[in-house]
């Protein structure tokens, strides 16, 4: 195992090089077989994320360095929707993302995709710029009326249901309906996507009272019903579930395999393991197949019963129901075997894992990192650190905010700061949360200049920082007599300001 100090030295572990985009455009991205030019593809697009990321914003406009770095000939549709991809993945500033989008439209030879599109509507309405999204929306609804669906209907009201009011969710749906989906028949498909838009947030009084007041203008179907008992599902009351699960039946809606899943997970996560397994089956004797989701959610809640044997028979059990394993099946079994702290177990499934060639996802490593916290300590956690960073792979925010409470609150601030730079160059800006971990865990240890320098960073990628860690290095600062760095500091602060406002506490979970 490499040591994190080769780590940190290894060339190949930080740097990007830079490749010539031309030659990418024969390949066809979307087939199905591996490309030879796949893994240059991926450093371009790394290389392109980092530049927009470390572009100094606002200082600066975008354009000019698109220009420099990316020939127009090089914008294929499959490129321009990978770079917002990782954008929307490394929590980049929203106005970068939509400069680039737009960029990728004056400049390139190919229309833009669906994908492309809905990745940078899903970047300003995370960061809650709904004023940039509505101006996005309609201007697609002029120049490309085919990116406009469903999915970017809902990205947009899910998180106005989010963040805003009732009835601004309920005008927005209105908006929808007479500016950007214009000539547009509204029917059951999207009034689905508006009951989810509170189904989503848990907001079940509100789901029910859009149910009721405008299902008598829109025909419901089983999805319809599927949504709203997802909603009782997520908000956690199983009682509610199954009574609205009676009073579907009872209007004559019958159960699909998505029911039967919605209602075996409500009780998986309650750890009542017995009826999940009375209702596969009831499942089966009604000739309805259990999908491969059905069986990972049985394996969650025989971990959260803490029943192994039961855990690692329905595991394999899934190639005997002609089932393909697959990483969520995994994902599953580790944090059953995690739960039931067998570290030894599941360290030897991400092992076969390997040996089939099934690749690790940001839920295997959050899992695995968890359990290493618990039942094998820093030694077990920097092992399995030094190996992410050995596959380039980089971290879900919850993971990376997970590992910088852990790095910081046992004085491995070297592990820390690691991270943070390894983010930084792979072209992540890392969440706000992240930094307030680091800069406290900094300035406890009077390592206040290196934290003043990763505030800069956040800033300078167009990134706020929170108040209380502004609070905290402006008391540093004037306790030292620093009040050059106090200066350009608040200068940052108050550029960033002016063009991007803040926008609110992000969330966390918020990836994805």
């Amino acid at each position: 195992m490499m040591s994190l100090l080769q780590m940190m030295k290894s060339s190949q572990l930080l740097q990007l090089p830079r490749t010539n985009l031309s030659r990418f455009l024969s390949v066809a991205c979307k087939s199905s077989s591996p490309s030879p030019f796949a893994s240059e593809i991926k450093t371009e697009v790394d290389r392109i994320t980092r530049i927009i990321n470390d572009h100094s914003f606002p200082d600066e406009p975008l354009e000019p360095t698109l220009l420099r770095h990316i020939p127009p000939v090089s914008l294929s549709s499959y490129f321009v929707e990978s770079v917002l991809g990782r954008l929307f993945a490394a929590h980049s500033n929203g106005l970068k993302a939509l400069e680039f989008f737009k960029y990728s439209i004056h400049h390139s030879q190919h229309a833009p995709s669906v994908g492309a599109f809905e990745k940078t509507l899903h970047i300003l309405t995370r960061m809650r710029y709904f004023d940039k999204a509505w101006e996005l929306m309609l201007d697609m609804q002029c120049s490309h009326p085919s990116l406009l669906s469903l999915k970017s209907m809902s990205i947009m009201l899910a998180k106005i249901a989010k963040f805003q009011s009732y009835e601004d969710t309920l005008e927005a749906f209105k908006r929808m309906e007479t500016e950007v989906f214009a000539g547009r028949n509204f029917s059951t498909d999207e009034f689905n996507v508006l009951l989810r838009a509170f189904c989503s947030q848990r907001e079940m009084k509100e789901a029910r009272s859009v149910f009721l007041k405008m299902h008598s203008r829109f025909p419901t179907n089983t999805k319809t019903m599927n949504i709203l008992l997802l909603g009782f599902k997520e908000s956690g009351n199983v009682t509610a579930m199954e009574l609205f699960y009676h009073e579907m039946i009872r209007r004559g809606f019958k159960s699909s395999s998505m029911t039967y899943n919605i209602r075996i997970d409500a009780y998986c996560k309650k750890g009542c393991l017995g009826d999940g397994l009375r209702l596969l089956e009831e499942m089966e004797r009604a000739h309805c197949l259990p999908t491969l989701e059905t069986i990972t959610t049985l394996i969650h809640g025989a971990g959260v019963a803490r029943n192994i044997p039961k855990a690692r028979q329905l595991f394999d059990e899934i190639p005997k129901r002609n089932l393909q394993l697959d990483v969520g099946a995994y994902n599953a079994m580790i944090s059953s075997l995690i739960r039931s702290k067998d570290i030894h177990s599941a360290i030897e499934l991400m092992n076969e894992m390997e040996r089939k060639q099934i690749e690790y996802d940001g839920v295997t490593y959050h899992t695995m990192f968890l359990g290493m916290m618990k039942l094998s300590g820093i030694e077990g956690v920097s092992e399995l650190y030094c190996k992410m960073l050995e596959r380039n792979f980089i971290p879900r925010t919850r993971t990376v905010v997970m590992l910088m409470k852990f790095f910081c609150g046992n004085q491995h601030l070297h592990f820390a700061l690691n991270l943070w730079d390894y983010l930084l160059q792979k072209g992540h800006c890392p969440h706000s949360h992240a930094l307030d971990l680091l800069a406290t865990g900094l300035c406890s240890r009077g390592r206040w200049q290196e934290a003043y320098q990763c505030c800069k960073q956040i800033l300078e990628r167009g990134r706020h920082m929170s108040e209380s860690v502004y609070h905290m290095m402006q008391r540093i600062l004037k306790q030292y007599d620093e009040m050059e760095k106090l200066m350009e500091l608040n200068m940052m602060k108050m550029k960033l300001q002016y063009v991007l406002p803040q926008s609110g506490k992000e969330p966390i979970n918020s990836t994805c």
